[in-house]
């Protein structure tokens, strides 16, 4: 029986049977009775460990039993092992050799949060985002067949765990018609926990519930068991009878359909049962689904109850620290909510605003929104490429879609953002969340690119605030905008700006002087704008708040070159293809010829820290920035 917990354990259990294994090799030698124990003893070690170090938590603690089991049963690392999104990964770490270091997870120089290639064999593949496992895992297996021995010897397995969450997106379906296609031997785990972040929704999700809802069927399957035994001579009928029944209510019909052989659902904490199936499951060839049934946040009991909340879990303070100092000034709102709050505030008066997220609805700021105006607002799923086209189709019909999505997602739209929107010049606004460095969810997450893979896209308007206040009128002027517009915020708080609550548009692609200084002029787009003015007090230089990536403001850009010697840009984004390279751009088009410093994110994947850790890694700190300029002003000089 799963041992349960209240409270996060603020002192490191006893774990002894945990302790012996630093391999899957070492837990495959244990006896199948020994499982439990470990399981046990696992998960009080995921809450001790994440209690210490924060970091994902809920999904963790759903799989625990599931990821013994997978371990026990396959010969990983041999036998590849491919998880889904990676935010349940925790357990699976601690199982493959980083037991202690997983205090260290999305540290610095620590574990990282996701499974990586680059820190154990035992992560076949890297992964951030959803719905890749399946692509991954067959990829994997249609390689790995091209070695493997046709004579009877043991092949290598390739095992994809995906979610009922991950499961919505397209790019799964994708790979499920492929994979039957392929027919290779492949085992796909649906781990079917009712949620991905938040609750999962759409018709997929209601699908997989229906099972549960469906007591006709399972009293059916039952007595179907019990007819079978007590009258063999109508074994034919019955067995009619029942397929029919499982094409009326099952899931499984679904994927039968397709060309996998379906087991399930069964209890993903049962692990005897789990063991026992997936070892039934090697003897069988071609593609096979098994669906389990788990719980997110199991043992856990507030995490049971509200698995929403504890998909993550911040550091649990030791009770031996100082308490903390009392800090009464108010606290600063995020970006998220500005955004939420200036939606309310346009929804109340404009009925033609619809809201459209990828299943992000928490982190975007939306839940007030979508409980006071459910009719404005359609969560679609982790369902990115869908989110951007739904919202060309309802542009097309005179309302006005906006598209909350982080930089990182909407990655995966890329061909609909130019194709489905801009191509057509459609009416959408996207609130673009989470641009720039995102702190311990690492490379993957960060909204790196968003400036460079859209400033080449005719049509485009992009915005960048400085500022709260900015945030909610560019927001207002993105809505004003007839065509595709974009505006890019960082993750959490700002500087702290008095937000004004009468919403004002912005004239478009017109910037302002913020710090007038000689020498040398600091062009920044966007949140860095309290750093470069930080700066410019030092240095004498001037500051430029641009507010506009696309289109700029080239008046202010001619003022600035006729009046300085060197021109700095600034950017939380790549600089290849940044907005500095627009500034660039222009005076080369304009024959303007002065030196410039580019300053952004270096051409580089930076790894999980602190976000002040990666501003400092990127160089885009005070001390850092300074330290630039006046390395470029002193070639200069050498150099005249």
């Amino acid at each position: 029986m799963t041992a349960t917990y209240t409270d996060i354990p603020l002192t490191r259990p006893a774990t002894p049977l945990l302790d012996r294994i630093d391999s899957p090799a070492q837990l495959r030698a244990l006896p199948e009775s020994e499982l439990e124990l470990v399981a046990d003893e696992l998960r009080a070690y995921l809450l001790y460990s994440v209690g210490q170090s924060g970091g994902h938590f809920g999904a963790g603690l759903g799989v625990v039993e599931l990821t013994v089991a997978l371990h026990y049963a396959f010969n990983t690392p041999d036998d590849r092992l491919v998880w889904d999104v990676g935010h349940q990964t925790y357990p699976h770490k601690i199982l493959t050799g980083r037991r202690e270091e997983l205090l260290t997870i999305r540290h610095r120089d620590g574990l990282a949060g996701f499974p990586n290639r680059d820190e154990s064999e035992y992560d076949p593949f890297g992964v951030g985002h959803s719905s890749t496992s399946l692509s991954a895992a067959l990829g994997m297996a249609i390689g790995s067949a091209i070695d493997q021995p046709e004579d009877g010897q043991a092949r290598r397995r390739c095992v994809a765990v995906i979610g009922d969450g991950a499961m919505t997106a397209g790019m799964a379906f994708e790979a499920i018609n492929h994979i039957a296609h392929v027919d290779l031997d492949m085992l796909v785990v649906l781990n079917d926990n009712n949620m991905s972040i938040s609750k999962s929704v759409g018709g997929l999700a209601t699908y997989f519930s229906k099972l549960w809802s469906s007591k006709l069927y399972n009293l059916f399957r039952e007595s179907t068991k019990t007819l079978l035994k007590a009258f063999p001579s109508t074994s034919g009928i019955i067995r009619k009878t029942e397929e029919l029944m499982k094409a009326l209510v099952a899931p499984g019909i679904v994927f039968e359909e397709l060309g996998f052989t379906y087991i399930g659902p069964i209890d993903g904490h049962n692990i005897p049962l789990l063991v026992h199936t997936l070892e039934n499951l090697k003897q069988v060839t071609g593609p096979v689904l098994l669906h389990v049934a788990t719980q997110k946040g199991k043992g856990f009991l507030p995490a049971e109850a509200d698995p929403t909340r504890y998909h993550a879990l911040n550091k649990v303070p030791s009770t031996d620290a100082p308490p903390p100092q009392t800090d009464t000034r108010p606290a600063l709102p995020k970006y998220q909510q500005i955004f939420g709050d200036w939606l309310c505030d346009m929804a109340a008066d404009h009925p033609e605003l619809i809201a459209i997220t990828p299943a992000m609805s928490e982190g975007s700021g939306m839940v007030e929104f979508a409980e006071r105006f459910p009719q404005q607002f359609h969560d679609v799923a982790i369902a990115e490429q869908h989110a951007v086209t739904l919202a060309a189709g309802i542009a097309c019909e005179g309302k006005k879609p906006i598209v909350a999505i982080y930089s990182t997602f909407l990655q995966r739209a890329y061909d609909q953002l130019i194709h489905d929107v801009a191509l057509q010049n459609l009416d959408v606004l996207f609130a673009i969340d989470r641009a720039g460095l995102v702190g311990e969810d690492g490379a993957t997450h960060a909204g790196s690119f968003d400036i460079s893979f859209m400033r080449c896209i005719p049509n485009m308007v992009i915005m960048a605030p400085a500022d709260e206040n900015e945030a909610r009128q560019m927001l207002y002027t993105g809505y004003l905008h007839k065509g595709p517009a974009a505006v890019r915020y960082p993750r959490g708080t700002g500087p702290g700006t008095q937000i004004e609550q009468t919403m004002t548009a912005l004239p478009i692609g017109k910037g302002r002087l913020s710090r007038q200084g000689q020498h040398v002029a600091i062009i920044n787009f966007g949140a860095l704008l309290p750093t470069a003015l930080s700066v410019a007090e030092t240095l004498d230089a001037s500051v430029a708040d641009m507010r506009f990536i696309k289109p700029l403001d080239t008046a202010l850009l001619d003022q600035l070159a006729a009046n300085h010697s060197l021109i700095v840009t600034l950017e939380e984004n790549a600089i290849a293809g940044g907005a500095g390279a627009g500034v660039s751009e222009y005076f080369a088009q304009q024959g303007i010829v002065l030196a410039v410093l580019h300053l952004g994110l270096p051409d580089v994947f930076i790894d999980h820290a602190t976000h002040g850790a990666q501003i400092t890694t990127a160089g885009l700190d005070a001390a850092s920035i300074s330290a630039s300029i006046k390395r470029r002003l002193a070639k200069i000089a050498a150099e005249s």
